[in-house]
């Protein structure tokens, strides 16, 4: 089932990692709101205050690096944002992705042609992102169909429990 997205871009750099999503010392809370909260503080102290149901985060090379914990996705999909693309991922931070529900995208360098602020409309089943604000238009690999219905699911465990 196809998901189409509009958002707010919030932009990051390259080598982003999961210290910086959720800094280790809000590891004690499995609480998603509570990991909302504290999202990104430590790199921009603005986004968890302001931070939209629907905004997109945009990194770049090596998203999600650092350790294997599953909070920094889930404080990243409880924050509001239904995608994150990428130039790349860290490949364990992409599979807790896909395992918590949080589409993932990589663009490669295309990811440098989208500016904090921009408005991106995303269809995860194409791969086609759309840059409302200059016009482009960027293609990452489409979601797998079984990767696209566990996010429908909500993710990994939601998706085995309908099975």
């Amino acid at each position: 089932m196809a998901a189409i997205l509009e958002g707010k871009v919030w932009r990051y750099g390259d080598n982003i990692d999961t210290d910086v999503i959720i800094p280790a010392r809000y590891l004690n809370s499995f609480d998603p709101k509570d990991l909302a909260a504290h999202c990104m503080e430590d790199i921009d102290e603005t986004f968890s205050k302001n931070v939209e149901n629907g905004d997109i985060i945009v990194g770049g090379k090596n998203f999600g690096c650092g350790s294997s914990r599953e909070h920094a996705p889930v404080a990243i999909k409880a924050s509001g944002v239904p995608v994150v693309i990428a130039a790349s991922f860290a490949r364990i931070f992409y599979r807790n992705g896909i395992n918590i529900g949080l589409p993932l995208l990589e663009i490669g360098d295309d990811v440098e042609k989208i500016k904090a602020g921009h408005k991106l409309k995303v269809d995860t089943a194409t791969g086609v992102i759309e840059n409302l604000t200059t016009g482009d238009t960027f293609k990452a690999q489409a979601m797998p169909d079984f990767v696209e219905e566990i996010a429908k699911a909500g993710g990994l465990i939601n998706y085995i429990k309908n099975r």
